[in-house]
């Protein structure tokens, strides 16, 4: 019933290991399929050699497993509460890709030195504050999902598809599932990029506006030129 779903999600999460954001079993994606409010997510803790896709795990936005033998990933209501927060997107990516996870460690924004960051993020990528020991403590997998929307405040989720997790680390997004896996190979080489250019000047400044500005409006939104038209 849903074999495509399925096989949207088995094959973002398999992108993970070969475009090198993924140790061990560390992250997980998952598509949505918003007309009948189901999401597919990889099972938790297996091993992506493994992995095949009748193993995704079907999950409905009240949080009930519609279909699947395996138990969902433990992030399983972080996606869905950004599914139900950003009603845009149409899949959720979560890794500890190593230079955007530092910044996430540190509590630091990756900030927006140059054009290659501004084609996919348009500023800063944000980071959330720290978690409360009480959200910690109670649900703390929905919250982490509630302190990144408390975040997106006045951020249109689409200009900025991705956020640092205060402590923990990146989740991305797009309209697609593979579009979110495209996102977070962009931050890994944004944050790998922004680190390598403070270590050389300490005390860069972000680049300026206006080119910010024409490289993300160039590729997104009603006057984007950039790329082949589509039929």
């Amino acid at each position: 019933m849903f074999i495509e779903l399925k096989r949207e999600a088995y094959e973002a999460n398999l992108q993970l290991p070969k475009q090198g954001l993924i140790n061990l079993t560390f992250g997980n994606a998952s598509a949505i399929d918003r007309d009948r409010g189901v999401f597919a997510i990889k099972p938790s803790g297996v091993d992506y050699v493994s992995l095949r896709a009748e193993d995704m795990v079907l999950v409905d936005l009240d949080g009930k497993i519609v279909e699947g033998a395996l138990k969902p990933s433990s992030d399983t209501p972080t996606h869905r509460c950004l599914y139900l927060g950003f009603k845009d997107i149409g899949g959720v990516v979560h890794t500890h890709s190593s230079h955007a996870t530092a910044f996430a460690q540190s509590g630091r924004a990756i900030p927006c030195f140059g054009t290659t960051h501004g084609d996919y993020f348009y500023g800063e990528v944000p980071v959330t504050r720290k978690m409360s020991e009480n959200e910690i403590a109670s649900g703390y997998e929905w919250e982490t999902g509630n302190v990144i929307l408390e975040r997106f405040k006045g951020i249109e989720a689409l200009d900025c598809p991705a956020v640092l997790v205060n402590r923990h680390g990146p989740f991305t997004w797009g309209q697609t599932v593979a579009k979110a896996v495209e996102n977070a190979v962009a931050l890994e080489c944004c944050a790998h990029m922004a680190l390598m250019s403070m270590q050389l000047v300490p005390s860069l400044e972000p680049i300026e506006p206006e080119l910010l500005n024409k490289h993300f409006k160039r590729k997104h939104g009603p006057g984007a030129y950039y790329g082949q038209a589509k039929h």
